[in-house]
């Protein structure tokens, strides 16, 4: 016999389960004896009032019972030797966990990804940052674990499948996250860990039979009627395949050319772009939590903030407490920021993106391109900030104020970006429509913390790759409506938004692939 029930406690509290069961008690009505154990299942915080509150939601035991949802009941087999094998182009969080699926059905994952390994990786990121020298195939978007890798590793998702998420954070969990993320209400692994744990991803997909290539990027892919015959590797190597899960992240820009080419629809998907705000952490929890400094017993505040006109929507978008502005452009003539924490989200500055609606309307001189406007369009800004900022990943930036008033900041306070920032009005960046909806934004988002808008915060340019602005459509059995064994998956598909609906997503192309050999087996 088990209950729920929530409580509120200040944050000097947050950790004295004595305490907590104790308050439960009270609640309940019974003697602290009669409760056989209390189960936490999720932790917020309320930062309304002054007086600053943890929240916590328990299940509460009467008898004896196995709380636990353990990984451990999460069993692979080895597939080495499947009858069937599934090829899964990217090696996202889309393309690591439709693997992982893979073992739980007996199938044999082949991962390509264009990108290197973790380690080798982090050599790439780390010229980047300091040279501003861009690596098209390997950067903060291509590679193993895909952009969210060293882009932070936040877990929280507006998802309703809620049951899958758990699954997506006990996973996680079992590669060596910190099990806070499956209570935490915003869960966040952090930059620093999440290589590590991806790695662990990738041994096991290893250890049970499945592949993982690196240095290995889709160049073809041949359809001889409506159904997928195979796919090339690097100009060099075909694979014949029934199946083939098209994992391959929002900047694949490549992949989106090769299905025009092979004339395999695409469709035009609103997105969102912006700029990247950073102000200093301290004046973000002065306005959350109303105190300075901050408790320690409080984590570095985040914020979420959103604001319609009537005609279109802007908002804040992964928000970094803690954080660095980092240059996520995948091509060397271009310029585009994103954010991210470490896990103890101890540096100095917060970030985040604040992006403007984007719809078909607003990209009319490019609706001779069809599908591909709202990508012509996003690489048309994303240019004009690698021009404006001079070259080797410098940003266009502006303080707050000095944006409001149109004005050009004669100066511009400490930036964690280190490609550097150059001072230029962003006023001349953008269209019209996104510098007036921005303005409109940063005075409703000043009404709701006051302070915010100060020219001590300043604006990088800019923040582009939110989503994808093009969709790959699928049916309703998760394939392609053109091509029979084609499974569009993940942000790049336009069907996930963050490292756990991404993961969600490459889970459910398996099971619909397992649905489809279920009823008509698949012969080798």
């Amino acid at each position: 016999m088990s209950t729920r029930i929530q409580i509120k406690v200040i944050p000097e509290k947050k950790d004295d389960f004595i305490y907590h069961k104790k308050l439960v008690s009270i609640e309940l009505g019974c003697n602290p004896d009669e409760i056989y154990s209390i189960n936490l299942l999720k932790r917020s915080i309320d930062a309304r009032k002054r007086a600053i509150k943890y929240v916590l939601s328990y299940e509460v035991f009467f008898e004896s019972v196995n709380t636990s949802e353990t990984l451990s009941q999460t069993s692979y087999s080895d597939v080495s030797k499947a009858k069937n094998t599934v090829y899964i182009v990217g090696c996202g969080p889309a393309g690591l966990f439709a693997a992982l699926s893979c073992l739980q059905h007996g199938f044999k994952p082949v991962v390509f990804e264009r990108g290197k390994d973790v380690r080798s990786r982090r050599r790439d990121i780390a010229l980047l940052n300091k040279k501003g020298t861009v690596n098209v195939e390997s950067n903060y978007c291509f590679g193993e674990g895909g952009a969210g890798t060293y882009s932070d590793g936040k877990l929280y998702t507006r998802s309703k499948k809620r049951g899958s998420v758990k699954k997506i954070l006990d996973l996680l969990v079992k590669h060596g996250a910190n099990d806070d993320i499956t209570i935490d209400a915003h869960p966040h692994i952090g930059t620093n860990k999440l290589p590590t744990i991806i790695q662990d991803i990738t041994q096991s997909i290893i250890h049970y039979g499945g592949e993982v290539n690196f240095d290995s990027k889709l160049t073809n892919i041949n359809v001889v009627g409506n159904k997928l015959e195979s796919i090339e590797i690097n100009h060099s190597t075909f694979f014949s395949t029934d199946h083939l899960i098209l994992a391959t992240g929002h900047s694949a820009r490549d992949v989106y050319e090769l299905l025009k080419s092979k004339k395999i629809q695409t469709k035009f998907k609103p997105f969102a772009i912006g700029v990247r705000i950073e102000h200093k952490q301290t004046l973000i929890d002065k306005l959350q939590y109303n105190q300075s400094p901050r408790s320690e017993y409080l984590p570095p505040s985040s914020y979420g903030l959103v604001f319609n006109n009537g005609s279109r929507s802007v908002y804040s978008f992964c928000m970094c407490p803690g954080g660095i502005v980092a240059p996520c452009a995948t091509e060397k003539d271009e310029v585009v920021t994103n954010g991210w924490s470490p896990s103890k989200r101890n540096n100095p500055h917060a970030n985040s993106g604040i992006v403007v609606e984007v719809g078909w309307n607003d990209v009319k001189e490019f609706h001779a391109h069809d599908s591909f406007a709202g990508l012509m369009f996003q690489q048309k800004i994303e240019k004009k900030c690698a021009q404006l900022g001079g070259g080797n990943q410098v940003v266009p930036a502006q303080r707050l104020v000095d944006f409001m008033d149109n004005k050009q900041s004669e100066s511009l306070p400490e930036s964690s970006y280190k490609p550097g920032i150059k001072s230029v009005n962003l006023n001349k960046i953008f269209p019209e429509f996104i510098t007036l909806t921005l303005k409109e934004g940063f005075r409703n988002f000043n009404q709701k913390l006051n302070g915010f808008l100060t020219n001590e915060a300043v604006l990088h340019a800019c923040e582009s790759r939110t989503s994808s602005p093009i969709r790959i459509p699928r049916n309703e059995n998760f394939e392609h409506p053109d091509v029979l064994g084609l499974y569009p998956c993940g942000e790049g598909a336009g069907y996930a938004g963050g490292i756990v609906s991404a993961a969600i997503d490459g889970m459910k192309c398996v099971e619909a692939i397992h649905e489809k050999l279920v009823q008509q087996p698949l012969s080798d």
